[in-house]
């Protein structure tokens, strides 16, 4: 389990920076991160992070694909944790 941890800190580490780094690029005019990057790594483990991040900076708030896709990710994630916990636990 602790592997487990691990890899969604590392996930969520990584999906914090790529956001920060997508709204400086924004702000600057450079070339973006694309959407489905972001999306993978929301999908892959760091929905959460992202999610706050995006919040906490104002990055892509406006944006229904990620407003409501990300927390639709979230619930996703969580209903197969519980579903994969309870045949660990059952």
């Amino acid at each position: 389990m602790i592997y487990f941890y691990i890899y969604l800190a590392i996930i969520s580490l990584i999906a914090i920076i790529i956001t920060i780094s997508d709204k400086r690029r924004a702000r600057r005019h450079k070339y973006r991160i694309r959407e489905s990057v972001l999306l993978l790594f929301s999908a892959l483990g760091g929905s959460i992070a992202m999610f706050f991040t995006m919040l906490i900076i104002r990055h892509k708030t406006n944006h229904i694909k990620f407003m409501l896709g990300i927390p639709l990710i979230i619930i996703a994630q969580l209903a197969a944790f519980f579903v994969v916990w309870g045949f660990i636990n059952g």
